[in-house]
């Protein structure tokens, strides 16, 4: 039988997780990733080093639900040893009070598994290292010249990748180039484009400070800010303000943010002080306007920022791109009808992940409060709630981070089922 082919648009943690699940159901793949620069493992033709991460960036939590998702893929245990904080998180207001308090253990005894935070870098660094050698390439624009639909007898068609200098066809084409996909665009072009979810996010990476530095999220007018220790020592901050889209700071993103979280509880104002003005990373949050026909259209396939935005406020961007991935390559047997997997996909995936976009987006409307009396309202909610039902964060991730995938595992000890037909692995 001849070997199945995928190209996938997009090397970001979607992409990658995608292109590392197909890769071992069997597919020959291909990633397609336009931004040039360092390469991580497996880039082609090159040799790369990514054992460190970048100094700017961000983190990424990783819920129960997305560990279990790369359990399949024998990655599971690589994600929970990177990660620190294993500890308590608060939430808390401007002036320090603590409105509420939770801990790993508590989402062991929710989900089955903690959350684990850790930098971005080093997660996709994990994923690429296991591509196979010159599956990745950079700096290597892709456009969609033609789906792959049904043609003349009803015989389905290779899907066209105008990418470079070159045409290349596949049999599935994966669209993984994120929010403003143009993979999206050219197979929905009627399709309304993600929107404005009424704030902007700002995020950067720093050493820790000199007292210790508890993970917390601090809820104030109009705005949050969150701070999270990572693995090697650094800290991950990151802040929303309701502001209108399309803004930038006159002087830089340090000074706005200082003007603008500089009096709340230490350590806030130390971390921004802190910061690389170069390395603080601004960006408008959008989220998707309204659920898309499909996840698929012929031999195409969307999955993550790609086809389900969503804001950042229960952390699960990511993780929901995970689950594509992995969902994806379970369908997409070797031998599978590549129409009914891609069928199957949307009928899984789709409900699932917009009821996450609308959850996502009802907290997220909670932070762009501004008046006193309302901020004041919803603390005193948030405290009340804290005492009289405990884990209260944790209790908006019911029904997300306990989602389990089908099929064996590869993690060791109670959190998966090691079996004896173990993953392949490549040198």
């Amino acid at each position: 039988m001849r070997q199945r082919t995928a190209i996938v648009i997009g090397g970001g943690i979607g992409g990658l997780t995608a292109a590392v699940a197909l890769d071992r159901r069997g597919w020959s793949v291909t990633v397609l990733e336009r931004t040039a620069g360092p390469a991580p493992a497996a880039a082609s033709g090159l040799r790369a080093q990514p054992a460190r991460p970048a100094r700017s960036g961000a983190g990424i939590a990783l819920a129960p639900n997305a560990q279990r998702a790369l359990d399949t893929l024998g990655l599971g245990d690589a994600v929970r040893a990177m990660a620190a904080w294993q500890g308590a998180g608060e939430l808390r207001l401007p002036g320090g009070r603590r409105l509420a308090r939770t801990d790993n253990a508590a989402a062991v005894r929710r989900f089955g598994g903690p959350v684990v935070v850790a930098h971005r870098a080093e997660l996709l660094a994990l994923l690429a290292g296991r591509l196979p050698d010159g599956a990745l390439r950079t700096g290597a624009a892709a456009e969609l010249v033609d789906p792959g639909e049904p043609g003349p007898g009803g015989r389905p068609a290779r899907v066209r990748i105008a990418a470079v200098d070159e045409e290349l066809t596949a049999d599935l084409v994966v669209g993984a180039d994120g929010i403003h996909s143009a993979v999206r665009r050219a197979v929905f072009p009627g399709h309304p484009e993600p929107r404005y979810a009424g704030f902007t996010a700002w995020r950067f990476v720093v050493p820790a400070p000199d007292q210790p530095c508890t993970a917390h999220e601090t809820w104030g007018p109009g705005g949050l800010w969150g701070t999270v220790p990572l693995p090697d020592g650094r800290i991950y901050a990151y802040a929303t303000a309701a502001v209108p889209p399309g803004g930038r700071a006159a002087d830089d993103e340090r000074a706005e943010l200082l003007r603008r979280f500089g009096t709340w509880h230490r350590p806030v104002p130390d971390l921004i002080a802190a910061a690389d003005p170069a390395a603080v990373l601004r960006n408008d949050v959008r989220t998707a306007a309204a659920p898309p026909p499909a996840f698929h259209r012929g031999r195409v396939a969307l999955l993550g920022d790609a086809v389900h935005p969503m804001t950042p406020n229960l952390g699960q961007g990511g993780c929901q791109a995970i689950e594509d991935a992995v969902v994806l390559a379970q369908q997409a047997a070797p031998d599978a009808d590549l129409a009914a997997a891609l069928t199957e996909f949307t009928r899984q995936r789709l409900p699932r992940t917009m009821d996450v976009v609308r959850r996502a987006e009802r907290i997220g409307r909670l932070t762009t409060w501004r008046s006193r009396p309302a901020c004041a309202l919803r603390a005193a909610l948030m405290a009340v709630t804290a005492r009289l039902t405990p884990d209260l964060a944790l209790r908006a991730l019911d029904g997300i981070a306990d989602w389990r995938p089908e099929g064996p595992t590869y993690a060791a000890g109670t959190r998966g089922t090691r079996t004896a037909a173990q993953p392949r692995e490549h040198e």
